[in-house]
């Protein structure tokens, strides 16, 4: 319908053209204000791939020989499409049971979320519904949205865990996401989030709650593989900064990655992230001018969550000063059942970009290779040699239609390690 092959064999190494653009993402910086004339735009582009990795992207005319001399196979588009690198989710929480439906109805009639939380609503209802759920019921509802996600535009998408908050209920959320993520054509990459608040059978003592995870389940998590990543919140309803740094310690003495739940309410979360060298700290809607020149000035990225701010109806966070600092920003959806239930990348980014003025060079770093670096990968993300085929082909013949149209433009064929998916 969109596309027709020139051969009927397969073959690995594959031609694909005529793109109307091909937005590579090609030499921007990682860090930093980013503007619209610094992007790589080429038209009537061509992109040769093999198997799950890109050998070549320029134009059709200049490709078009050593695409003959490697008898590659010709995939022909009939339609005008914008090639784009795969989109970037590198902060959600996908894999929960039940809805929060209510606290939303609350929040509507003026409650605040820190009251919720503290009535038993918020996260600890989400941590009743995922303990009661089977590990079969979690990997399947995480399917469902993950496929959702997939079909979107996102080829790599973080998932947390933290509504066990005990090793047998934690450990039951990796191993969904594990699974789940064997069944699945999008990447799915897992962080430990059991320091997500404090469970009702541990209030009162957080650092006992800290010293069990880190005695119990962090040398399972390690042991088994199933995440090389720590997250942690920290807020008046969770963990503050000295316990924290305890825990955060001690699971980098185990090896694991870093990141952190930091400044949503309040301030000065993010700077015990550059001082233990995460690779994140999310959120940032409460970051002050000195928290933005402190994380502006370290290699921690910035990664900021607007469909947050848009469930809690709080301002957005400062996405303008931290790029103007020098932060590396991204920008991910929190996808979960509580503050963040839409889950669009595209709609959020292109609402966040409305309300603190980003480029649209800004705002698809943030969603491709910045993210990546939030992740800890760096070959995914932009569209160059090397990397990998994530790839999406929009219907359009301008890359900007896809954020002005505020996420009602999706892919409709997306490469996922090389292999073409018609949506």
């Amino acid at each position: 319908m969109f596309i027709h092959f020139k051969q009927k064999n397969y073959i690995a190494m594959q031609f694909i053209f005529p793109f109307s653009q091909i937005l590579t993402m090609r030499g921007l910086a990682l860090k930093g204000a980013l503007k619209d004339n610094q992007l790589e735009i080429i038209t009537n582009g061509a992109i040769l791939i093999h198997n799950n990795i890109i050998i070549e992207v320029d134009t059709y005319e200049k490709l078009l020989p050593k695409a003959k001399k490697l008898s590659a196979e010709f995939v022909i588009l009939e339609q005008d499409f914008v090639l784009t690198a795969g989109l970037i989710d590198s902060h959600t929480h996908l894999c929960y049971a039940g809805s929060r439906a209510g606290d939303f109805a609350k929040r509507l009639e003026g409650k605040p979320y820190l009251d919720i939380a503290k009535e038993g609503g918020g996260i600890l209802y989400s941590v009743e519904k995922t303990r009661e759920a089977t590990e079969l019921e979690l990997k399947n509802s995480l399917i469902n949205r993950a496929k959702r996600h997939f079909n979107e535009g996102i080829t790599t998408c973080e998932v947390k865990s933290g509504y066990g908050l005990n090793v047998k209920d934690e450990l039951k959320m990796l191993y969904a996401i594990q699974k789940a993520n064997q069944e699945l054509s999008i990447d799915l990459i897992s962080t430990c989030l059991a320091a997500h608040t404090i469970p009702k059978e541990f209030l009162g003592k957080s650092n006992e709650y800290l010293e069990m995870l880190s005695n119990e389940l962090l040398p399972i998590v390690q042991k088994e593989n199933l995440s090389k990543r720590i997250d942690i919140f920290v807020e008046d309803t969770a963990f503050n900064i000295k316990e924290a740094k305890k825990y955060i310690q001690y699971a980098q003495k185990l090896g694991f990655e870093i990141t952190i739940h930091a400044d949503q309410f309040h301030p000065e979360a993010s700077i015990l992230a550059v001082e233990v060298k995460a690779l994140s700290a999310d959120h940032l809607e409460a970051s002050t001018e000195k928290e933005i020149k402190i994380l502006a000035n370290s290699d921690t990225v910035a990664t900021l969550l607007p469909g947050a701010c848009l469930g809690l109806g709080i301002m957005m966070p400062p996405a303008r000063k931290l790029l103007d600092n020098g932060a590396c920003v991204a920008i991910a959806t929190d996808w979960n059942p509580g503050s963040a239930p839409m889950g669009d990348l595209l709609a959020q980014t292109s609402i966040l970009g409305t309300y603190q003025k980003l480029t649209m060079a800004e705002l698809w770093a943030g969603i491709t290779f910045r993210g990546a670096k939030a992740l800890n990968i760096n070959d995914i993300g932009k569209i160059q040699m090397g990397f990998k085929a994530d790839l999406l082909a929009f219907p359009t013949n301008d890359f900007r239609e896809i954020l002005y149209a505020q996420g009602k433009l999706k892919p409709e064929i997306i490469w996922k390690n090389g292999v073409l998916h018609i949506i």
